[in-house]
């Protein structure tokens, strides 16, 4: 059986020492078996194991529990439970095809919304029901508008009331935070799009402005996704592989 100083797997995986340590404290590569002078001994499987997490966080999506997701995965691939780690990728596969298209309907909901057109608000939902309905807990609505990016409707009695315009920016809210924008990002771009309704929507969404240091660090959402399916469909084909080879 071929084995790996610690230096040597850095090198083929192109890595520095110390993240190669780093991924054994964080239990995302199995402990490797120890010499009498301490050194550690890696094995084909750790090799497979670095190059799924090389993989797996090459494009990082932050937002939604998408990299609770990841990682967990990494986790449990690293105790050699395959069949378990295949159902996780293929959960997190889902999530992410989820998150493009509700990327996609953003992008036309931008565009029919925010350019003047309205809705039909003849619909009332209270916050419970649009936690459910889009899947965001009810401390994040209420955190979003704290923010000032949605200002809700009052029944006489108090309670707040969702017209579907709301819950229609919601979705664009719930697409840009995914993308990793800042709530102070988030709001900008939204009074950028209600001030120009001719704003390329795609374009905005991918291109940080490189003059904005809050925006040029978020991440380009929908290429972001789309590298993120990809990597994933490839991680199932990995994870299949590494369990023929070391079940």
């Amino acid at each position: 059986m071929t084995t790996y100083k610690t230096a040597e797997v850095a090198a083929i995986i192109g890595i520095h020492p110390n993240t190669v340590r780093l991924y054994e404290k964080l239990e995302l590569i199995s402990r490797p078996r120890r010499l009498p002078n301490g050194y550690r001994v890696f094995s084909e499987f750790h090799i497979k194991q670095c190059k799924l997490i090389r993989l797996a966080f090459q494009v990082e999506v932050l937002q939604n529990g998408l990299r609770k997701k990841i990682v967990q995965m990494l986790k449990v691939s690293a105790s050699g439970d395959f069949d378990r780690a295949i159902t996780l990728t293929k959960n997190y596969l889902k999530q992410i095809r989820r998150e493009r298209q509700n990327a996609d309907e953003a992008i036309e909901i931008v565009k029919r919304i925010l350019s003047g057109g309205v809705g039909d608000n003849s619909q009332h939902l209270k916050r419970k029901d649009v936690s459910e309905l889009l899947d965001i807990s009810m401390d994040t609505l209420r955190n979003w508008e704290m923010n000032g990016l949605l200002t809700v409707k009052r029944r006489d009695n108090g309670y707040r009331v969702y017209t579907d315009e709301d819950v229609q920016r919601l979705k664009i809210i719930r697409s840009l935070r995914c993308a990793n924008y800042s709530l102070e990002a988030v709001l900008r771009l939204l009074q950028q799009l209600s001030q120009n309704p001719h704003t390329d929507i795609r374009a905005a969404l991918n291109t940080p402005k490189q003059t904005d240091d809050i925006i040029s660090v978020c991440d380009r959402l929908i290429v972001s996704l789309s590298v993120a399916e990809k990597n994933a469909g490839t991680i199932l084909d990995m994870l299949h592989h590494m369990k023929v080879q070391f079940s």
